[in-house]
């Protein structure tokens, strides 16, 4: 038996095979339906180790951690007489969900070397979320474009691997070659929520706002409510009306789709709601003050501990809007992993703001700005900091100098309507 990248696959089910490939082609689409496609190989063929491990990496994107350690378990007690590429994508998922990132990504490596084609592998290493995205690593977006480009080779005629190698090169600025490849990924599997939401990021790197928000207004028509891109698309969609003034939609698209807390994993739930509430006051929205409170809870009960840098700063900023001292300080005290540093100035320079202490917050915000990719995520989610830093230069009255830094490293941010609200 072969899975759909001409790999073996220790079944003699046809029916566990192809039910194997679909949730594969679920999972790297983030169709909805994933879950349940996983379970229905587990139910065809029990012994089958890869069904059960592609459904505990799906619990742990989902953040389900309970339920990624039960089936890792059931997968590391079926893999022993499988093939050895299957018993090293066991192996490799072993050390990611157990936290050990570094070790993972080596192994990815060593396994790609023999298996390039193993999608389930390469897909963990890819994106601004995956083992590179979230590696804390100085120049880490470089590394991310050399990562698929190794694989290039042995990928390009995949739908989604076009998709995550577009997304490589949108981050390095190469906005035509990124085009190019996420049109071949479209063309392979148009309706891709992964394939969609880095369409949308090319839109948004292009300043393009009413095309980018006429494009994933209309994709998000069919698109599941149980699909993993449900929340973040839809922050996507919230951003875009707010640079448009549309504040019904956005306000829409935060209370049913991104803050609601159903709609997504619960790094994108705090992540996606702090982010849309602190840009909506930068561009002079009145925001609640029990919407900060509502996502300070939040990060609370789902990241209490530091140790995700891309999860902590967003956690700050939420703790330091809503005047939660206590629990801003404990990020910035006990800041941990490989991007701690930046996150101990970030967590500061969200309290100075918060405070109205503009020169320092510009001191502390200056100094992330050599290499905030480190935090992970997308250059999009990351323009919150870029946003800050220039706020506190304009109540500083330093307007001019905040408007010329965004025009040179930012420039399809327009200060107009992105600060509306400190101008």
């Amino acid at each position: 038996m072969k899975d759909a990248f001409g790999l073996d696959l220790s079944t003699t089910s046809d029916s566990a095979k192809e039910a194997y490939v679909q949730a594969v082609n679920a999972f790297l689409a983030y169709d909805g339906g994933v879950t349940e496609a996983f379970q229905t190989v587990t139910e065809l063929d029990d012994g089958l180790a890869l069904g059960h491990v592609g459904l505990a990496r799906y619990h742990q994107v989902c953040g389900n951690k309970d339920g990624a350690v039960a089936a890792l378990a059931q997968a590391r007690d079926r893999v022993a007489h499988h093939s050895a590429r299957e018993r090293s994508q066991v192996h490799f998922f072993d050390l990611m969900l157990s936290g050990k990132g570094a070790a993972a990504l080596e192994a990815a490596r060593a396994h790609l070397r023999q298996w390039p084609r193993d999608a389930m592998v390469a897909q963990s290493c890819c994106g601004v979320f995956g083992l590179i995205g979230f590696s804390g690593a100085p120049g880490r977006e470089a590394e991310q474009l050399a990562f698929t480009t190794g694989l290039l080779p042995y990928c390009a005629d995949d739908w989604w691997f076009q998709t995550q190698h577009g997304f490589a090169q949108l981050e390095v600025g190469q906005l035509g070659p990124a085009e190019q490849s996420l049109e071949k990924a479209r063309a392979g599997n148009p309706r891709s929520a992964n394939t969609s939401h880095i369409l949308a990021h090319l839109y948004y790197e292009n300043g393009e706002t009413g095309a980018g928000r006429a494009y994933l207004d209309e994709w998000m028509k069919t698109y599941p409510e149980d699909g993993l891109m449900y929340c973040h698309n839809s922050w996507h969609q919230a951003l875009w009306a707010l640079e448009a003034g549309d504040l019904g939609a956005m306000w829409a698209q935060v209370d049913n789709n991104i803050a609601s807390g159903t709609k997504g994993p619960p790094l994108n739930v705090m992540t996606d709601t702090a982010a849309i509430l602190f840009r909506a006051e930068l561009a002079g929205v009145e925001v609640s003050a029990e919407r900060w409170h509502a996502v300070s809870r939040y990060a609370l009960e789902y990241f209490p501990a530091p140790g995700l840098g891309f999860a902590d700063a967003h956690a700050a900023l939420a703790h330091a809007m809503a005047g939660d001292t206590a629990a801003l300080h404990r990020i910035a005290e006990a800041a941990a992993g490989p991007a701690g540093d930046i996150v101990q100035d970030l967590a500061l320079a969200f309290g100075d703001l918060a405070n109205r202490r503009w020169a320092e917050a510009e001191n502390r915000l200056v100094s992330v700005m050599q290499d905030h990719a480190r935090l992970g995520g997308s250059k999009a989610q990351r323009d919150l900091v870029e946003l800050a830093l220039a706020a506190a230069m304009i109540r500083q009255g330093k307007g001019q100098t905040a408007r010329s830094l965004l025009r040179m490293h930012r420039p399809q941010l327009h200060p107009d309507t992105a600060l509306a609200g400190v101008m």
